[in-house]
């Protein structure tokens, strides 16, 4: 098997992965939860931002001949996750599960599917452009789907789901992602797939600016607020620093 297809596969399923560890988190006690997740959530916007920035960006633009036309798909890529939230009247939220407020199973199940078939339709075609930085993507992605996942967990268990069919639904909705990464494998050995990693850069910058910042700059105390920030650049930097 290829290196760059079996890489893609591996990250992919690793990626699913995540909808489980997520789901295990909402076992914590909640003080602890309502604690740490805001700062992860904005060390997860820092870090999309910087893998928008730093990693898919410049690959896209070094791989096409027109920049226009990769702005043009960084534009189609943020309406595109903005329609969706939309059209499916649901937004990745990442509150506490017990301030969560979503719609029923089958429509967070439905949109998390096409979410996560667009994020590997990205992350895929970033490690087709190089590996290192499909890497730093993936973490970036990685880092907002945790959070996200320990939602929609508690969403789908208010919803009336038991936990076992939760964690199960939320897997199989996460195997999207690695069956779009290798469709955009499939698609890279016969076109140049500059667009498709632009377009996952505008899917990083919608979540990170319209979601996850909205999110978290909302504090009660100036400590947490400083906190939240510090998380925020630390994401950042650190695609940077794995740019260099």
């Amino acid at each position: 098997m290829d290196t760059t297809l079996l890489t893609i596969l591996v990250f992919g399923l690793l990626m699913s992965l995540i909808a489980i560890i997520g789901g295990l988190f909402i076992f914590l006690p909640e003080k602890v939860l309502k604690h740490w997740l805001k700062p992860i959530v904005a060390f997860a916007a820092g870090s999309l931002l910087g893998g928008a920035f730093f990693h898919m960006l410049p690959h896209a633009l070094g791989a096409s001949e027109s920049q226009i036309f990769v702005m043009l798909w960084v534009a189609v890529g943020f309406t595109v996750f903005f329609a969706l939230d939309q059209l499916l009247e649901w937004h990745h939220c990442h509150r506490a599960p017990s301030e969560h407020v979503q719609p029923l199973g089958p429509l967070l199940l439905i949109a998390d599917g096409v979410h996560n078939l667009l994020g590997g339709l990205a992350i895929g075609a970033i490690f087709l452009v190089d590996i290192r930085a499909g890497i730093a993507a993936w973490v970036a992605a990685a880092l907002h789907e945790l959070p996200q996942e320990i939602g929609d967990f508690g969403a789908m268990v208010h919803a009336g789901y038991s936990r076992q069919k939760a964690l199960l639904y939320n897997f199989i909705s996460a195997l999207t992602f690695p069956l779009g990464s290798v469709i955009a494998y499939g698609v890279g050995q016969s076109m140049n797939v500059y667009f498709l990693v632009a377009l996952g850069a505008g899917n990083f910058l919608y979540i990170a600016g319209a979601d996850l910042i909205p999110e978290v700059k909302q504090a009660e105390r100036l400590r947490e607020t400083g906190v939240r920030f510090v998380f925020f650049v630390l994401g950042a930097f650190l695609l940077f620093a794995a740019a260099l």
